[in-house]
């Protein structure tokens, strides 16, 4: 807020990934012994799913709702069945 308390201006935005996650949010999580890195995840949910340098996926844990569908699909689509969504 730039040293102010209360409403800041219109640029002054936090973005979602500086947010604290809410806790009752559903998780994106790996199961690292079970994947190959075939990356289907990052192909059908790059807003929270994007591959390292080895093909390997690293995601954003907190699954927003508007994403939920999409997160179950990846989840179904991968063929190692690495991929889990679970609730804290």
């Amino acid at each position: 807020m730039h040293g102010r308390r209360g409403r800041c201006p219109g640029w002054c935005v936090v973005s979602a990934s500086t947010r604290a996650p809410d806790p009752a949010r559903q998780q994106l999580t790996v199961d690292w012994q079970s994947c190959d890195g075939h990356g289907l995840c990052a192909e059908i949910l790059p807003e929270l799913v994007h591959l390292d340098e080895w093909h390997f996926p690293v995601v954003q844990r907190a699954v927003p709702k508007e994403l939920e569908r999409l997160a179950r699909a990846a989840v179904v689509a991968c063929p190692k069945l690495a991929l889990k969504i679970t609730k804290p």
